[in-house]
């Protein structure tokens, strides 16, 4: 990919509790215009990887000890999260998180506020968001509590896009939804990445998914980058597809299983030059 990078991750460390060590020097690159897909088994540090980035880690008594994080070539790494909403970098959080007592249309609503847009430029983004997703226009005053998995998650990624922006942090899309859902789901993330030019960093335990729709990649496995490269040079990789794609037992669930295959990701030097 030549396109410059919308967001670049440098060397990255998070602490909890300033006790536990949740990423230990994670960098990635997510050139404007594309899809990159985070990638690992429940644990990894993905969630962890998105809220540093978009500043929610603090909510959580995290802190981001050292490293750098840059959005359109400027340091964010002290940033407000809602200074970032408003400058176009947004976070749909893992589980959907809408407010269940608000009807659809009001969560949409709320994505504006960073914006504080006019009446008419509300309506206006309002009927956009259900132009992609139709079937929230048919729910538009049913309270979200009330809506199924994938119709909150459909709300949650709305409420992301009335805040206009250009980097969408999307946090596990594919949690608890049928696989329908799903599909449908990564091709409308699809569609707003190509028709709209909303660039994506996408965690997801389903790689063979995600990997299908972003054009590169990375591998983390207890809070490090294990593997990157392009989509289809991760998917080629045995040892990915035994860990992440297959059958066999992720690299996080235990000891025995761990060791081996870090030892051969590590060992694999394509994975670690196809970005260039």
């Amino acid at each position: 990919m030549s396109a410059a990078p919308i967001l670049q991750v440098e060397e990255i460390a998070v602490t909890y509790g300033q006790l536990i060590a949740a990423l230990r020097g994670v960098s990635l690159t997510v050139p404007a215009g594309a899809i990159v897909a985070l990638l690992g088994g429940n644990g990894a540090g993905k969630t962890t990887t998105l809220k540093a980035i978009s500043s929610l880690i603090r909510a959580e008594r995290g802190e981001l000890t050292s490293g750098r994080i840059a959005y359109r070539g400027d340091a964010i790494t002290d940033a407000d999260p809602w200074t970032l909403a408003g400058r176009g970098l947004v976070q749909v959080l893992e589980g959907r998180r809408c407010f269940a007592h608000l009807s659809v249309e009001e969560n949409l609503r709320l994505g504006a506020f960073v914006r504080r847009p006019g009446r008419a430029d509300l309506e206006a983004d309002l009927e956009r968001i259900y132009g992609i997703f139709p079937r929230l226009k048919e729910r538009r005053r049913t309270l979200a509590g009330y809506t199924s998995g994938g119709e909150q998650q459909m709300v949650a990624i709305g409420r992301a896009l009335m805040a206009r922006p250009a980097l969408v942090l999307l946090d596990e899309p594919s949690m608890g939804l049928a696989p329908q859902i799903v599909e449908e789901i990564f091709e409308i993330v699809a569609a707003l990445n190509r028709d709209d030019g909303v660039s994506f960093l996408l965690a997801e335990q389903n790689a063979a998914i995600a990997l299908r729709y972003a054009q590169s990649g990375y591998v983390l496995e207890s809070g490090r980058v294990v593997a990157q490269g392009n989509a289809r040079t991760l998917l080629e990789l045995d040892t990915l597809r035994d860990a992440y794609l297959g059958s066999g037992k992720s690299a996080v669930d235990g000891p025995p299983h761990r060791s081996r295959r870090l030892r051969t990701l590590r060992a694999v030097p394509d994975a670690g030059a196809a970005l260039g």
